[in-house]
């Protein structure tokens, strides 16, 4: 389980592409990981499989490669990069899984001072359902409030802080992003689902 907060961005240093998933080391400053530790990479829950002081290797099994833009990773993109909650932690953000819906595209950047409004598009239809004015949302792990909800998709807002600690501050229009919509949500729904059987 995560909040959203990501702590810093790591780079990929090294990939390693195989037949049935693929290997990538990411620089972190993270200098006390464990072996088998969950970490979100970009809003995806990846296990610690090496790691040295300054940089570990997580494995992408096929689903991750299909449901992220894990894909198109290479050396030296940004990453990301959030830990594990602790129970005594803070949660600044909101329930974040680490389990990846799917993506959807930045449809539009519009700068407004120090902050930016970016505009997403292509929800998939089964889960427009999920947006709602002022609900959260995981958008390459970072958690955010949608401003509002489009015909095609939703708007957030970031702040200087969110573009100084994360890599959104590189997005460009026709991006993709990984999302992961409000975990909360769909259990209400579901509990809603089950009680009209």
């Amino acid at each position: 389980m995560f909040t959203g907060i990501v702590d810093h961005c790591g780079q990929i240093t090294d990939i390693k592409p195989g037949q049935e998933h693929s290997t990538i080391t990411v620089s972190s400053k993270f200098n006390d990981l464990d072996l088998g530790e969950s970490i979100a990479i970009d809003g995806a829950c990846l296990t610690v499989t090496a790691h040295t002081p300054t940089q570990f290797t997580v494995e992408l099994s096929p689903e991750t490669m299909r449901l992220t833009k894990a894909i198109k990773y290479e050396i030296g993109t940004q990453l990301n990069l959030e830990r594990a909650l602790r129970l005594m932690d803070r949660l600044g953000g909101h329930f974040v899984t680490g389990h990846i819906d799917g993506m959807c595209q930045v449809a539009d950047i519009k700068p407004q001072d120090k902050f930016t409004e970016l505009h997403f598009n292509h929800v998939p239809e089964i889960y427009k359902k999920f947006l709602v004015k002022k609900g959260s949302v995981a958008v390459d792990g970072v958690s955010l409030t949608i401003n509002e909800v489009t015909v095609d998709g939703f708007t957030v807002m970031l702040i200087p802080h969110t573009l100084e600690k994360t890599n959104l501050s590189n997005l460009q229009i026709g991006n993709q992003v990984n999302v992961e919509f409000d975990y909360l949500a769909k259990l209400v729904l579901n509990q809603l689902n089950s009680e009209q059987l």
